[in-house]
């Protein structure tokens, strides 16, 4: 399974509030979250591996990030 979390123009906590969401609903899979601050970039990935998740990537484009979490 994999979804996206579109967390673009929100403040922390927020995105990470969303993303962890997420991450319970799915159990594991391919996540994309999306991000426009380094704060939430941080807490968001942080966040991730505190539940079990891996960060395969972090890309900048422009000035957001998206963010590819996994877990099998």
């Amino acid at each position: 399974m994999s979804a996206t979390v579109d967390a673009r123009g929100l403040s922390c906590p927020q995105p990470v509030l969303m993303a962890v969401e997420k991450m319970q609903e799915m159990g594991a899979g391919d996540l994309l979250v999306l991000v426009d601050t380094d704060a939430s970039k941080e807490n968001v990935s942080r966040a991730a591996e505190a539940k079990g998740w891996q960060v395969q990537d972090i890309r900048s484009e422009g000035e957001e990030y998206h963010i590819s979490l996994e877990r099998k």
